[in-house]
């Protein structure tokens, strides 16, 4: 069976050798030498598609980042964006029989620790600037001293011949 569709071809990323052919359709005809057919669900038709449109799954995943899940939930910056990843927790049973419940490493994510340490980096900073600039003005009045301590000496006599 081969149908023909008016779209165009994905024609993959690369074309070296041995290198996975990724695409749809070959020529805008579907034929059984396809393995992987990518299709979208425009329209709805009176009967139910078995497996398809017969039951209601929930959304599997949620976003990720910080801001996408303020915007999701249509939260202010001050509310905690942990609680709302919960909403898409997964729960599932593992080979060895133990329930475990799963959600999503929230990205970009400005917790308490990742705000304090560049505080802390510039506090360690200033205190490395003031230790060198103290080194430095006693390196300075030594060599003052030194100066001082030359100019204040009586000089020998040269000798010209």
């Amino acid at each position: 069976m081969t149908w023909l569709f008016g779209t165009p071809c994905f024609r993959g990323y690369g074309r070296r050798n041995g290198e996975r052919r990724r695409k749809s359709v070959r020529g805008c005809i579907v034929s059984h030498d396809l393995s992987v057919l990518n299709l979208v669900i425009v329209k709805k038709g009176e009967n139910e598609l078995p497996g398809l449109t017969d039951t209601e799954k929930p959304r599997m995943r949620g976003p990720k980042r910080a801001s996408k899940i303020r915007k999701l939930f249509n939260l202010s910056k001050e509310d905690d964006v942990r609680k709302y990843v919960s909403s898409y927790r997964r729960t599932f049973t593992t080979k060895s029989g133990k329930k475990v419940s799963k959600a999503p490493k929230i990205q970009r994510l400005s917790s308490r620790n990742e705000l304090q340490r560049p505080r802390l980096r510039a506090a360690e900073y200033q205190k490395l600037l003031a230790m060198r600039l103290k080194e430095q003005r006693e390196r300075g009045s030594e060599s003052l001293a030194k100066r001082r301590s030359k100019l204040s000496a009586p000089s020998k006599p040269s000798v010209v011949a």
